[in-house]
Protein backbone atom coordinates (compact mmCIF):
# COMPACT_ATOMS: atom_id res chain seq x y z
CA UNK A 1 0.00 0.00 0.00
CA UNK A 2 1.59 3.22 -1.00
CA UNK A 3 1.39 6.31 1.09
CA UNK A 4 1.45 9.68 -0.35
CA UNK A 5 0.29 11.80 2.26
CA UNK A 6 2.85 13.52 4.04
CA UNK A 7 3.29 16.37 6.69
CA UNK A 8 0.78 19.12 5.32
CA UNK A 9 2.85 21.87 5.77
CA UNK A 10 0.11 24.67 5.78
CA UNK A 11 -1.41 23.07 8.37
CA UNK A 12 1.70 22.28 9.99
CA UNK A 13 -0.07 18.82 11.60
CA UNK A 14 1.48 15.21 11.12
CA UNK A 15 -0.40 13.57 8.55
CA UNK A 16 -0.59 9.45 7.36
CA UNK A 17 1.61 10.65 4.55
CA UNK A 18 3.86 12.30 6.44
CA UNK A 19 4.79 9.50 8.73
CA UNK A 20 5.04 7.40 5.83
CA UNK A 21 7.39 9.03 4.57
CA UNK A 22 9.41 8.76 7.81
CA UNK A 23 8.68 5.12 7.83
CA UNK A 24 10.39 5.10 4.40
CA UNK A 25 12.94 6.54 5.37
CA UNK A 26 14.30 4.97 8.09
CA UNK A 27 13.46 1.91 5.94
CA UNK A 28 16.06 3.60 3.67
CA UNK A 29 18.89 4.40 6.25
CA UNK A 30 18.18 1.07 7.97
CA UNK A 31 18.13 -1.19 3.90
CA UNK A 32 14.75 -2.42 4.84
CA UNK A 33 14.27 -5.04 2.00
CA UNK A 34 10.70 -4.65 -0.06
CA UNK A 35 8.97 -7.40 1.05
CA UNK A 36 9.56 -6.42 4.56
CA UNK A 37 8.42 -3.37 3.49
CA UNK A 38 5.34 -5.00 1.61
CA UNK A 39 4.37 -6.64 4.65
CA UNK A 40 4.57 -3.48 6.93
CA UNK A 41 2.72 -1.70 4.96
CA UNK A 42 -0.34 -4.80 4.19
CA UNK A 43 -0.28 -4.71 8.16
CA UNK A 44 -0.68 -1.04 8.66
CA UNK A 45 -3.45 -0.94 5.88
CA UNK A 46 -5.44 -4.17 7.94
CA UNK A 47 -4.92 -2.32 11.03
CA UNK A 48 -6.47 0.85 9.01
CA UNK A 49 -9.74 -0.81 7.94
CA UNK A 50 -10.09 -2.51 11.54
CA UNK A 51 -10.24 0.94 12.91
CA UNK A 52 -12.94 2.46 10.02
CA UNK A 53 -14.92 -0.94 10.79
CA UNK A 54 -15.17 -0.80 14.48
CA UNK A 55 -15.88 3.23 14.12
CA UNK A 56 -18.73 2.37 11.87
CA UNK A 57 -19.71 -0.10 14.03
CA UNK A 58 -19.59 2.58 16.62
CA UNK A 59 -21.70 4.85 14.75
CA UNK A 60 -24.43 1.92 13.97
CA UNK A 61 -24.60 1.41 17.66
CA UNK A 62 -25.14 5.15 18.19
CA UNK A 63 -27.80 5.27 15.67
CA UNK A 64 -29.62 2.25 16.80
CA UNK A 65 -29.64 3.56 20.08
CA UNK A 66 -31.27 7.06 18.54
CA UNK A 67 -33.55 5.09 16.72
CA UNK A 68 -34.23 3.39 20.78
CA UNK A 69 -34.47 6.69 22.38
CA UNK A 70 -36.54 8.18 19.43
CA UNK A 71 -39.25 5.09 19.55
CA UNK A 72 -39.18 5.56 23.59
CA UNK A 73 -39.46 9.29 23.69
CA UNK A 74 -42.82 8.58 21.41
CA UNK A 75 -44.45 5.84 23.41
CA UNK A 76 -43.70 7.71 26.06
CA UNK A 77 -45.06 10.79 24.58
CA UNK A 78 -48.25 8.63 24.06
CA UNK A 79 -48.46 7.22 27.39
CA UNK A 80 -48.10 11.09 28.97
CA UNK A 81 -50.58 12.02 26.77
CA UNK A 82 -52.77 9.09 27.63
CA UNK A 83 -52.66 8.93 31.53
CA UNK A 84 -53.04 12.66 31.73
CA UNK A 85 -56.10 12.87 29.32
CA UNK A 86 -54.72 16.00 27.24
CA UNK A 87 -56.51 16.03 23.91
CA UNK A 88 -55.35 19.21 23.17
CA UNK A 89 -51.94 19.56 23.01
CA UNK A 90 -50.26 19.09 19.67
CA UNK A 91 -48.31 16.54 18.92
CA UNK A 92 -44.85 16.39 17.02
CA UNK A 93 -45.18 15.74 13.66
CA UNK A 94 -42.37 13.13 12.25
CA UNK A 95 -39.63 14.61 9.99
CA UNK A 96 -39.38 11.27 8.10
CA UNK A 97 -36.16 13.54 5.66
CA UNK A 98 -34.91 14.93 9.23
CA UNK A 99 -32.19 13.42 11.25
CA UNK A 100 -33.11 11.36 14.32
CA UNK A 101 -31.06 13.85 16.47
CA UNK A 102 -33.53 16.58 14.86
CA UNK A 103 -36.65 14.15 15.24
CA UNK A 104 -35.44 13.47 19.15
CA UNK A 105 -34.53 17.33 19.93
CA UNK A 106 -38.59 18.15 18.70
CA UNK A 107 -40.27 15.72 20.75
CA UNK A 108 -38.22 16.64 23.66
CA UNK A 109 -39.64 19.83 24.86
CA UNK A 110 -42.74 18.01 24.62
CA UNK A 111 -41.98 15.73 26.64
CA UNK A 112 -40.53 17.34 29.48
CA UNK A 113 -43.42 19.66 29.51
CA UNK A 114 -45.92 16.57 29.79
CA UNK A 115 -43.77 15.21 32.52
CA UNK A 116 -43.62 17.92 34.80
CA UNK A 117 -47.35 18.04 34.55
CA UNK A 118 -47.03 14.78 35.23
CA UNK A 119 -45.70 15.55 38.21
CA UNK A 120 -47.83 18.10 39.42
CA UNK A 121 -50.34 15.96 38.60
CA UNK A 122 -49.40 13.10 40.93
CA UNK A 123 -48.89 15.65 43.57
CA UNK A 124 -52.47 16.71 43.22
CA UNK A 125 -54.03 13.17 43.48
CA UNK A 126 -51.78 12.32 46.33
CA UNK A 127 -52.98 15.23 48.51
CA UNK A 128 -56.67 14.75 47.71
CA UNK A 129 -56.65 10.64 48.33
CA UNK A 130 -54.38 11.46 51.45
CA UNK A 131 -57.52 14.22 52.80
CA UNK A 132 -60.11 11.33 51.25
CA UNK A 133 -58.05 8.41 53.41
CA UNK A 134 -57.68 10.98 56.51
CA UNK A 135 -61.60 11.32 56.30
CA UNK A 136 -62.84 7.94 55.87
CA UNK A 137 -60.42 6.88 58.60
CA UNK A 138 -61.40 9.24 60.95
CA UNK A 139 -65.39 8.46 60.03
CA UNK A 140 -64.14 4.59 60.29
CA UNK A 141 -62.29 5.14 63.68
CA UNK A 142 -59.15 3.53 62.37
CA UNK A 143 -57.22 6.83 62.78
CA UNK A 144 -57.52 9.97 65.09
CA UNK A 145 -58.53 13.11 64.07
CA UNK A 146 -55.67 15.09 63.34
CA UNK A 147 -53.43 12.32 62.87
CA UNK A 148 -51.36 12.21 59.93
CA UNK A 149 -51.48 9.60 57.21
CA UNK A 150 -49.15 8.48 54.98
CA UNK A 151 -48.26 9.15 51.13
CA UNK A 152 -51.55 7.22 49.39
CA UNK A 153 -50.57 5.10 45.96
CA UNK A 154 -51.17 6.97 42.93
CA UNK A 155 -52.24 5.38 39.66
CA UNK A 156 -50.26 6.99 37.23
CA UNK A 157 -51.60 5.27 34.17
CA UNK A 158 -54.77 7.51 34.45
CA UNK A 159 -53.98 11.27 35.93
CA UNK A 160 -56.88 12.67 34.02
CA UNK A 161 -59.11 15.78 35.14
CA UNK A 162 -61.97 13.96 35.16
CA UNK A 163 -60.64 11.58 37.35
CA UNK A 164 -59.72 14.64 39.32
CA UNK A 165 -62.67 15.89 39.79
CA UNK A 166 -63.96 12.73 40.81
CA UNK A 167 -61.72 12.82 43.55
CA UNK A 168 -62.39 16.16 44.36
CA UNK A 169 -65.88 15.64 44.75
CA UNK A 170 -65.73 12.51 46.64
CA UNK A 171 -63.88 14.77 49.01
CA UNK A 172 -66.29 17.58 48.89
CA UNK A 173 -68.84 14.68 50.29
CA UNK A 174 -66.91 13.33 52.90
CA UNK A 175 -66.01 16.92 54.61
CA UNK A 176 -69.57 17.56 54.24
CA UNK A 177 -70.16 14.43 55.97
CA UNK A 178 -67.34 15.04 58.29
CA UNK A 179 -69.04 18.94 59.05
CA UNK A 180 -72.34 16.92 60.14
CA UNK A 181 -70.64 14.99 61.88
CA UNK A 182 -69.02 17.56 64.04
CA UNK A 183 -71.98 19.31 64.52
CA UNK A 184 -74.11 16.50 65.39
CA UNK A 185 -71.13 15.65 68.07
CA UNK A 186 -71.77 18.81 69.59
CA UNK A 187 -75.36 18.24 69.43
CA UNK A 188 -74.90 15.35 71.39
CA UNK A 189 -72.13 16.62 73.85
CA UNK A 190 -74.37 19.85 74.43
CA UNK A 191 -77.39 17.69 75.42
CA UNK A 192 -75.43 15.63 77.42
CA UNK A 193 -74.24 18.47 79.17
CA UNK A 194 -77.72 19.53 79.72
CA UNK A 195 -78.90 16.44 80.98
CA UNK A 196 -76.14 15.76 83.37
CA UNK A 197 -76.88 19.62 84.74
CA UNK A 198 -80.43 18.94 85.58
CA UNK A 199 -79.45 15.38 86.95
CA UNK A 200 -76.71 16.56 88.99
CA UNK A 201 -74.06 14.54 87.83
CA UNK A 202 -70.36 14.95 86.48
CA UNK A 203 -70.68 16.20 82.90
CA UNK A 204 -66.44 15.84 82.15
CA UNK A 205 -66.56 12.29 83.26
CA UNK A 206 -69.69 11.33 81.53
CA UNK A 207 -68.57 12.84 78.21
CA UNK A 208 -64.92 11.76 78.94
CA UNK A 209 -66.44 7.57 78.86
CA UNK A 210 -67.54 8.21 75.55
CA UNK A 211 -64.06 9.51 73.87
CA UNK A 212 -61.17 11.62 75.36
CA UNK A 213 -61.75 14.61 72.74
CA UNK A 214 -65.20 15.32 73.62
CA UNK A 215 -63.81 17.29 76.37
CA UNK A 216 -64.89 20.89 76.46
CA UNK A 217 -61.25 22.21 76.04
CA UNK A 218 -60.31 20.09 72.47
CA UNK A 219 -61.96 22.25 69.39
CA UNK A 220 -64.61 21.14 67.34
CA UNK A 221 -61.87 19.94 64.66
CA UNK A 222 -60.38 17.66 66.83
CA UNK A 223 -63.25 15.67 68.34
CA UNK A 224 -63.93 12.31 67.37
CA UNK A 225 -66.33 11.76 64.28
CA UNK A 226 -66.62 8.35 64.03
CA UNK A 227 -69.22 5.88 63.75
CA UNK A 228 -68.53 4.27 67.15
CA UNK A 229 -68.44 7.77 68.87
CA UNK A 230 -71.36 8.67 67.31
CA UNK A 231 -73.38 5.32 68.53
CA UNK A 232 -71.42 5.68 72.16
CA UNK A 233 -73.37 9.44 71.98
CA UNK A 234 -76.40 8.12 70.91
CA UNK A 235 -76.68 5.36 73.40
CA UNK A 236 -75.32 7.51 76.30
CA UNK A 237 -78.21 10.60 75.51
CA UNK A 238 -80.73 7.39 75.30
CA UNK A 239 -79.51 6.66 78.98
CA UNK A 240 -79.41 10.07 80.29
CA UNK A 241 -82.89 10.68 79.05
CA UNK A 242 -84.56 7.80 80.10
CA UNK A 243 -82.53 8.42 83.72
CA UNK A 244 -84.46 11.72 83.25
CA UNK A 245 -87.72 10.17 82.85
CA UNK A 246 -87.20 7.99 85.39
CA UNK A 247 -86.17 10.62 88.36
CA UNK A 248 -88.96 12.82 86.78
CA UNK A 249 -91.68 10.17 87.78
CA UNK A 250 -90.32 9.30 90.99
CA UNK A 251 -90.02 12.67 91.48
CA UNK A 252 -93.39 13.16 91.03
CA UNK A 253 -94.99 10.64 92.80
CA UNK A 254 -92.84 12.07 96.01
CA UNK A 255 -94.76 15.55 95.10
CA UNK A 256 -97.81 13.99 94.79
CA UNK A 257 -97.53 11.80 97.74
CA UNK A 258 -96.07 14.81 99.60
CA UNK A 259 -99.12 17.23 98.64
CA UNK A 260 -101.27 14.20 99.93
CA UNK A 261 -99.78 14.27 102.84
CA UNK A 262 -100.04 17.57 103.52
CA UNK A 263 -103.59 18.02 102.74
CA UNK A 264 -103.57 14.77 105.48
CA UNK A 265 -101.61 16.75 108.05
CA UNK A 266 -103.07 20.56 107.24
CA UNK A 267 -99.21 20.99 106.87
CA UNK A 268 -98.52 24.79 106.53
CA UNK A 269 -97.86 26.83 103.45
CA UNK A 270 -94.34 27.82 105.28
CA UNK A 271 -93.55 24.39 106.02
CA UNK A 272 -94.52 23.25 102.60
CA UNK A 273 -92.51 25.85 100.87
CA UNK A 274 -89.17 24.26 101.87
CA UNK A 275 -90.36 21.57 98.84
CA UNK A 276 -90.96 24.28 96.41
CA UNK A 277 -88.49 22.74 94.25
CA UNK A 278 -89.78 19.38 94.38
CA UNK A 279 -93.98 20.01 94.01
CA UNK A 280 -93.05 22.49 91.32
CA UNK A 281 -92.54 19.91 88.74
CA UNK A 282 -95.70 18.11 89.86
CA UNK A 283 -97.10 18.32 86.53
CA UNK A 284 -94.13 19.25 84.17
CA UNK A 285 -92.95 17.39 81.82
CA UNK A 286 -89.69 15.78 80.74
CA UNK A 287 -89.18 18.74 78.74
CA UNK A 288 -90.22 21.50 81.12
CA UNK A 289 -87.77 20.33 83.68
CA UNK A 290 -84.47 22.31 82.67
CA UNK A 291 -83.02 24.25 86.05
CA UNK A 292 -80.00 22.80 87.45
CA UNK A 293 -80.31 19.87 89.49
CA UNK A 294 -83.70 19.87 89.41
CA UNK A 295 -83.63 16.36 89.18
CA UNK A 296 -80.36 15.28 91.39
CA UNK A 297 -80.07 12.07 93.77
CA UNK A 298 -79.99 13.97 96.80
CA UNK A 299 -83.10 16.02 96.37
CA UNK A 300 -85.15 13.11 95.58
CA UNK A 301 -83.57 11.25 98.58
CA UNK A 302 -84.45 14.25 100.58
CA UNK A 303 -87.96 14.19 99.23
CA UNK A 304 -88.03 10.61 99.99
CA UNK A 305 -86.91 11.05 103.84
CA UNK A 306 -89.43 13.88 104.00
CA UNK A 307 -91.65 11.51 102.75
CA UNK A 308 -91.22 8.59 105.68
CA UNK A 309 -91.28 11.07 108.49
CA UNK A 310 -94.46 12.56 107.40
CA UNK A 311 -95.77 9.11 106.95
CA UNK A 312 -94.76 8.25 110.34
CA UNK A 313 -96.29 11.37 111.73
CA UNK A 314 -99.47 10.59 109.87
CA UNK A 315 -100.72 8.15 111.81
CA UNK A 316 -100.37 10.06 115.13
CA UNK A 317 -102.97 12.56 113.62
CA UNK A 318 -105.09 10.35 111.63
CA UNK A 319 -107.44 9.95 114.38
CA UNK A 320 -107.45 13.98 114.86
CA UNK A 321 -108.14 14.25 111.24
CA UNK A 322 -110.43 11.92 110.80
CA UNK A 323 -112.32 13.52 113.55
CA UNK A 324 -112.49 16.62 111.75
CA UNK A 325 -113.43 15.60 108.89
CA UNK A 326 -116.51 13.61 110.59
CA UNK A 327 -117.55 16.67 111.98
CA UNK A 328 -117.47 18.49 108.96
CA UNK A 329 -119.76 15.71 107.72
CA UNK A 330 -121.86 15.86 110.82
CA UNK A 331 -122.21 19.60 110.03
CA UNK A 332 -123.39 19.56 106.17
CA UNK A 333 -125.62 16.95 107.21
CA UNK A 334 -127.30 18.84 110.14
CA UNK A 335 -127.62 21.68 107.99
CA UNK A 336 -129.57 19.78 105.51
CA UNK A 337 -131.40 18.38 108.62
CA UNK A 338 -130.70 15.08 107.67
CA UNK A 339 -130.48 12.84 110.96
CA UNK A 340 -126.94 10.49 111.12
CA UNK A 341 -126.00 8.07 114.10
CA UNK A 342 -123.00 9.98 114.97
CA UNK A 343 -121.60 8.14 117.94
CA UNK A 344 -121.44 4.79 115.43
CA UNK A 345 -119.75 6.87 112.87
CA UNK A 346 -117.05 7.89 115.03
CA UNK A 347 -116.42 4.30 116.38
CA UNK A 348 -116.50 3.00 113.47
CA UNK A 349 -113.39 5.10 111.96
CA UNK A 350 -111.76 5.03 115.61
CA UNK A 351 -112.12 1.20 115.12
CA UNK A 352 -110.74 1.23 111.45
CA UNK A 353 -107.74 3.35 112.34
CA UNK A 354 -106.92 1.14 115.45
CA UNK A 355 -107.41 -2.06 113.47
CA UNK A 356 -105.14 -0.90 110.57
CA UNK A 357 -107.07 -2.64 107.85
CA UNK A 358 -107.40 0.91 105.95
CA UNK A 359 -104.85 3.04 105.02
CA UNK A 360 -105.22 6.24 106.71
CA UNK A 361 -104.89 7.91 103.18
CA UNK A 362 -108.06 5.87 101.87
CA UNK A 363 -109.67 5.95 104.72
CA UNK A 364 -109.70 10.38 104.13
CA UNK A 365 -109.91 9.63 100.77
CA UNK A 366 -113.34 8.24 101.53
CA UNK A 367 -114.69 10.72 103.30
CA UNK A 368 -113.65 13.40 101.58
CA UNK A 369 -115.84 11.28 99.13
CA UNK A 370 -118.83 10.94 101.52
CA UNK A 371 -118.47 14.73 102.38
CA UNK A 372 -118.62 15.41 98.44
CA UNK A 373 -121.77 13.24 98.47
CA UNK A 374 -123.08 14.54 101.51
CA UNK A 375 -122.86 18.56 99.84
CA UNK A 376 -124.99 17.35 96.57
CA UNK A 377 -127.45 15.67 98.55
CA UNK A 378 -127.69 19.15 100.79
CA UNK A 379 -127.48 20.69 97.24
CA UNK A 380 -130.22 18.77 96.22
CA UNK A 381 -132.51 20.03 99.17
CA UNK A 382 -131.76 23.24 100.07
CA UNK A 383 -134.46 24.57 97.53
CA UNK A 384 -137.23 22.40 99.73
CA UNK A 385 -135.46 23.25 102.84
CA UNK A 386 -135.74 27.20 102.11
CA UNK A 387 -138.83 26.54 101.46
CA UNK A 388 -139.45 24.70 104.46
CA UNK A 389 -137.80 27.75 106.47
CA UNK A 390 -140.15 30.03 104.78
CA UNK A 391 -143.10 28.05 106.00
CA UNK A 392 -142.05 27.68 109.43
CA UNK A 393 -141.49 31.38 109.47
CA UNK A 394 -144.71 32.17 108.17
CA UNK A 395 -146.18 29.80 110.85
CA UNK A 396 -144.37 31.74 113.60
CA UNK A 397 -145.52 34.66 111.90
CA UNK A 398 -149.10 33.30 112.24
CA UNK A 399 -148.88 32.31 115.71
CA UNK A 400 -147.62 35.46 117.03
CA UNK A 401 -150.83 37.55 115.15
CA UNK A 402 -153.01 34.75 116.50
CA UNK A 403 -151.99 36.32 120.04
CA UNK A 404 -151.92 40.14 119.08
CA UNK A 405 -155.36 39.66 118.36
CA UNK A 406 -156.34 38.21 121.50
CA UNK A 407 -154.55 41.20 123.00
CA UNK A 408 -157.47 43.69 124.40
CA UNK A 409 -154.52 46.35 124.85
CA UNK A 410 -153.08 46.25 121.05
CA UNK A 411 -154.43 49.65 120.28
CA UNK A 412 -153.14 51.32 122.95
CA UNK A 413 -150.94 53.82 123.16
CA UNK A 414 -148.17 52.34 124.91
CA UNK A 415 -144.63 52.20 123.91
CA UNK A 416 -143.93 50.10 121.23
CA UNK A 417 -147.85 49.44 120.01
CA UNK A 418 -146.81 51.42 116.62
CA UNK A 419 -144.13 48.94 115.35
CA UNK A 420 -146.52 45.64 116.42
CA UNK A 421 -148.75 47.02 114.60
CA UNK A 422 -146.61 47.20 111.41
CA UNK A 423 -145.61 43.70 111.79
CA UNK A 424 -149.12 42.58 112.19
CA UNK A 425 -149.89 44.24 108.77
CA UNK A 426 -146.65 42.43 107.29
CA UNK A 427 -147.69 39.35 109.46
CA UNK A 428 -151.25 39.28 107.77
CA UNK A 429 -150.05 39.72 104.08
CA UNK A 430 -147.11 36.48 105.03
CA UNK A 431 -149.81 34.51 106.43
CA UNK A 432 -151.87 34.79 103.59
CA UNK A 433 -149.54 32.96 101.11
CA UNK A 434 -148.83 30.04 103.00
CA UNK A 435 -151.58 28.02 101.76
CA UNK A 436 -149.75 28.27 98.25
CA UNK A 437 -146.58 28.44 99.66
CA UNK A 438 -147.65 24.42 101.71
CA UNK A 439 -148.80 23.42 97.75
CA UNK A 440 -145.65 24.26 96.67
CA UNK A 441 -143.71 22.82 98.80
CA UNK A 442 -145.38 19.74 98.32
CA UNK A 443 -145.57 19.59 94.84
CA UNK A 444 -141.60 19.93 94.82
CA UNK A 445 -141.10 17.23 97.63
CA UNK A 446 -142.91 14.91 95.53
CA UNK A 447 -141.02 15.79 92.85
CA UNK A 448 -137.90 15.66 94.73
CA UNK A 449 -138.98 11.79 95.67
CA UNK A 450 -139.77 10.46 92.80
CA UNK A 451 -136.83 11.49 91.15
CA UNK A 452 -135.02 9.76 94.10
CA UNK A 453 -137.10 7.14 94.97
CA UNK A 454 -137.04 7.89 98.44
CA UNK A 455 -138.52 9.63 101.09
CA UNK A 456 -137.34 13.60 101.85
CA UNK A 457 -136.68 13.21 105.32
CA UNK A 458 -136.62 16.72 107.80
CA UNK A 459 -134.89 15.69 110.88
CA UNK A 460 -136.01 12.14 111.24
CA UNK A 461 -139.39 12.42 110.18
CA UNK A 462 -141.08 12.71 106.36
CA UNK A 463 -141.37 15.81 105.04
CA UNK A 464 -144.63 15.19 102.88
CA UNK A 465 -145.96 13.94 106.72
CA UNK A 466 -145.41 16.93 108.27
CA UNK A 467 -146.77 18.88 105.62
CA UNK A 468 -149.95 16.37 105.44
CA UNK A 469 -150.17 17.28 109.16
CA UNK A 470 -150.82 20.70 109.13
CA UNK A 471 -152.91 21.06 106.02
CA UNK A 472 -155.43 18.36 108.46
CA UNK A 473 -154.49 20.33 111.36
CA UNK A 474 -155.44 23.88 109.60
CA UNK A 475 -158.25 22.48 108.15
CA UNK A 476 -159.52 21.30 111.99
CA UNK A 477 -158.65 24.67 112.91
CA UNK A 478 -161.06 26.45 109.88
CA UNK A 479 -163.72 24.23 110.68
CA UNK A 480 -163.60 25.13 114.56
CA UNK A 481 -163.10 28.89 113.86
CA UNK A 482 -166.94 28.28 112.04
CA UNK A 483 -168.17 26.24 115.33
CA UNK A 484 -166.92 29.18 117.02
CA UNK A 485 -168.62 31.99 114.76
CA UNK A 486 -171.86 29.67 114.31
CA UNK A 487 -171.97 29.62 118.52
CA UNK A 488 -171.18 33.30 118.67
CA UNK A 489 -174.27 34.37 116.64
CA UNK A 490 -176.37 31.87 118.62
CA UNK A 491 -175.42 33.59 122.36
CA UNK A 492 -175.51 36.47 120.62
CA UNK A 493 -179.56 35.94 120.10
CA UNK A 494 -180.10 34.05 123.12
CA UNK A 495 -178.75 36.69 125.57
CA UNK A 496 -179.62 40.34 126.36
CA UNK A 497 -177.42 43.24 125.87
CA UNK A 498 -175.90 43.04 128.84
CA UNK A 499 -174.63 39.32 128.77
CA UNK A 500 -173.16 39.85 125.10
CA UNK A 501 -170.46 41.20 126.72
CA UNK A 502 -169.49 37.70 128.24
CA UNK A 503 -166.38 36.51 126.71
CA UNK A 504 -167.07 33.59 124.56
CA UNK A 505 -164.76 30.44 124.23
CA UNK A 506 -161.35 30.86 122.00
CA UNK A 507 -160.81 28.81 119.11
CA UNK A 508 -158.52 26.24 119.63
CA UNK A 509 -154.59 27.49 118.99
CA UNK A 510 -152.52 24.67 116.93
CA UNK A 511 -148.65 25.12 117.34
CA UNK A 512 -146.86 26.37 114.27
CA UNK A 513 -144.02 23.79 113.41
CA UNK A 514 -141.48 26.08 115.80
CA UNK A 515 -143.84 26.65 118.30
CA UNK A 516 -144.14 23.70 120.49
CA UNK A 517 -142.45 25.08 123.74
CA UNK A 518 -139.91 27.59 121.15
CA UNK A 519 -139.51 30.88 121.47
CA UNK A 520 -140.54 33.54 118.79
CA UNK A 521 -137.01 33.37 117.49
CA UNK A 522 -137.19 30.01 116.62
CA UNK A 523 -134.91 27.73 118.69
CA UNK A 524 -136.03 24.44 119.66
CA UNK A 525 -137.00 22.55 122.67
CA UNK A 526 -138.76 19.62 121.89
CA UNK A 527 -140.92 18.15 118.78
CA UNK A 528 -143.99 15.78 119.68
CA UNK A 529 -144.34 13.04 116.96
CA UNK A 530 -146.70 12.56 114.21
CA UNK A 531 -149.91 10.49 114.88
CA UNK A 532 -149.81 7.02 114.71
CA UNK A 533 -151.51 6.66 111.64
CA UNK A 534 -148.74 8.94 110.02
CA UNK A 535 -145.73 6.97 111.58
CA UNK A 536 -146.67 4.38 113.68
CA UNK A 537 -145.46 5.72 116.70
CA UNK A 538 -147.77 7.06 119.52
CA UNK A 539 -144.84 7.66 122.03
CA UNK A 540 -143.37 11.56 122.58
CA UNK A 541 -139.64 11.98 120.63
CA UNK A 542 -137.26 14.97 120.97
CA UNK A 543 -137.42 17.29 118.82
CA UNK A 544 -133.73 17.43 118.56
CA UNK A 545 -130.75 15.48 119.51
CA UNK A 546 -128.88 15.60 122.41
CA UNK A 547 -125.79 17.31 120.96
CA UNK A 548 -123.30 19.93 119.83
CA UNK A 549 -125.45 21.08 116.80
CA UNK A 550 -128.79 21.14 118.64
CA UNK A 551 -129.39 24.72 118.12
CA UNK A 552 -128.54 24.20 114.62
CA UNK A 553 -131.84 22.86 114.30
CA UNK A 554 -135.74 23.48 113.21
CA UNK A 555 -138.42 21.68 115.05
CA UNK A 556 -140.83 19.70 112.82
CA UNK A 557 -144.36 20.83 113.33
CA UNK A 558 -145.79 18.75 116.43
CA UNK A 559 -149.25 17.22 116.61
CA UNK A 560 -150.88 18.98 118.88
CA UNK A 561 -154.42 18.69 117.60
CA UNK A 562 -156.23 17.65 121.36
CA UNK A 563 -153.86 20.31 123.03
CA UNK A 564 -156.29 23.11 120.29
CA UNK A 565 -159.48 21.09 121.26
CA UNK A 566 -159.11 21.95 125.11
CA UNK A 567 -157.80 25.92 124.69
CA UNK A 568 -160.66 28.17 124.91
CA UNK A 569 -161.98 30.79 122.86
CA UNK A 570 -161.04 34.50 122.84
CA UNK A 571 -163.24 37.20 122.08
CA UNK A 572 -163.22 38.28 118.36
CA UNK A 573 -160.98 41.10 116.88
CA UNK A 574 -164.50 42.95 115.20
CA UNK A 575 -164.09 42.59 111.31
CA UNK A 576 -160.28 42.27 112.02
CA UNK A 577 -161.05 38.30 110.96
CA UNK A 578 -157.37 36.91 109.64
CA UNK A 579 -155.99 33.20 108.92
CA UNK A 580 -154.66 31.35 112.01
CA UNK A 581 -152.49 28.36 112.24
CA UNK A 582 -154.41 25.36 113.05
Amino acid sequence: MAVTSARNPSLGETTCGSLLQQLQQIWNEVGENDEERDKILLQLDQECLDVYKRKVDQASKSRALLLQALDDSKIELARLLSALGEKTIVRTPEKSSGTIKEQLAAIAPTLEQLTKQKDERIKEFADVQSQIEKICGEIAGTIEVGEQVGTPSVDEDDLSLEKLEDFHSQLQDLQKEKSDRQQKVLDYVSTVHDLCTVLGMDFFSTITEVHRSLDDSVGVHLKSISNDTLSKLDGTVAALKDDKKMRLRKLQDLAAQLSDLWNLMETPAEERSFFDHVTCNISATVDDVTAPGALALDLIEQAEAEVERLDALKASKMKEIALKKQSELEDIYASAHIEIDTVAAQEKIMSLIDSGKIEPSELIADMDNQILKAKEEALSRKEILDKVEKWMSACEEESWLEDYNRDENRYNSSRGAHLNLKRAEKARVLVNKIPALVDTLVAKTRAWEEDRSMSFMYDGVPLLAMLDEYVMLRHEREEEKRRMRDQKRFSEQQTTPEQSVSRPLAPKKVSTPRSNGSPSNGTPTRRLSLNSHQNGSNGVRPATKEGKRENARLSAPPNHAAAAKEETASPAAGNDSIPTTP
